[in-house]
């Protein structure tokens, strides 16, 4: 099984990496996991990918490309992980999944002169994936690398933490876990502001912000029925502190 992340949107790219994997091996099942990272953003599609890779089985391929650095002396890698396999560049856009699964070795995948320095996702990344399907990867690789040259974290530390995502409904989405409390001081270096805490979307309030536990256990803030995003000025990998209001320490 093999399974894409990328920036592509509704693009044409999506099809060609298909078509690749389906031309080398056909019998391969292809799953989406979403096409919707924003354009360049390594950190939301990092994000997206730790937080997502667990939920599918053992085995299964990841082929990921948010690649801005595409054509560059960046690394192609395959990292072979306890249950998975992740392919993609080195940017950093794969460590934090890999990393929480267990790196077991990481390989570079050779470019081929031929590969289009626009699209290593068509001529590289899927290309390797299919093969390894189908067994035959080893004749595309280039040897083995010690570390990765460029692993990511999220900051989380107490209440403190990033934004880690903005979804497709406006929601901004957090790294920082919730606590047992109904409201919560939201601060950062252009903010201060106090937020509801509610359960569900639907039990926000009418005109105001609120917070909301999401299903990655994480806090988020969302509007009821609009985009939060639009009244915020919060964007990906700003830092914020939500301190529930009860917290006393």
């Amino acid at each position: 099984m093999i399974i894409l992340l990328t920036d592509f949107d509704e693009s044409e790219y999506v099809g060609m990496m298909k078509g690749v994997i389906c031309s080398i091996s056909p019998e391969t099942r292809i799953i989406d996991l979403t096409h919707s990272i924003p354009p360049q953003s390594i950190r939301e599609g990092a994000w997206v990918l730790y937080k997502s890779y667990r939920y599918f089985p053992r085995g299964s391929i990841f082929v990921c490309v948010v690649d801005p650095g595409v054509g560059t002396e960046r690394d192609a890698i395959l990292i072979t992980t306890e249950n998975y396999i992740f392919i993609g560049p080195d940017n950093g856009l794969m460590s934090p999944a890999a990393e929480d699964d267990g790196i077991k070795e990481i390989s570079k995948l050779m470019v081929d002169k031929q590969a289009s320095m626009t699209f290593h996702g068509r001529d590289v990344f899927a290309k390797s994936a299919a093969y390894y399907c189908i067994d035959k990867i080893q004749g595309l690789l280039g040897g083995f690398k010690p570390e990765l040259s460029v692993n990511l974290k999220f900051y989380q530390e107490g209440h403190s933490g990033e934004v880690v995502r903005i979804d497709r409904f406006g929601n901004v989405i957090t790294n920082i876990p919730a606590a047992s409390a109904t409201q919560y001081r939201l601060t950062s270096p252009s903010l201060k502001w106090t937020l509801p805490w509610r359960a569900t979307y639907q039990d926000g309030p009418e005109s105001e912000l609120f917070l909301i536990t999401n299903s990655y256990g994480t806090l988020e803030i969302a509007a009821r029925n609009s985009s939060a995003v639009d009244n915020i000025p919060l964007r990906i990998g700003d830092r914020l502190t939500l301190k529930p209001i009860e917290y006393q320490g």
